[in-house]
């Protein structure tokens, strides 16, 4: 299947990354990003097709989460925390 090559799983990596770098709130931006990471790299040495596609399909349902709600949190933005500074902003990209 589509879903276990290599070009789609970092597709799919990197589409999650982008979304939640959206989020306006710290808190939720910052567990996304971590989360992801952790994933992917506890499930870098999956060599089952079908886990593969089962993961793949579990990340795809978790990025359309994710842009809901990047969408409605942002409708509903608060002040950045203290620890939201232009240095931490700088280390997100």
């Amino acid at each position: 299947m589509m879903a276990s090559s290599r070009k789609v799983i970092l597709n799919l990596y990197r589409n999650l990354i982008r979304e939640s770098k959206k989020w306006n709130s710290y808190n939720y931006r910052m567990y996304a990003l971590r989360k992801i990471r952790h994933e992917f790299e506890q499930n870098k040495t999956i060599q089952d097709k079908e886990k593969i596609n089962e993961c793949y399909n579990r990340g795809l349902e978790s990025l359309q989460i994710i842009k809901r709600q990047v969408t409605i949190g942002n409708l509903y933005s608060t002040r950045p925390l203290i620890i939201e500074t232009t240095e931490n902003k700088a280390n997100l990209n």
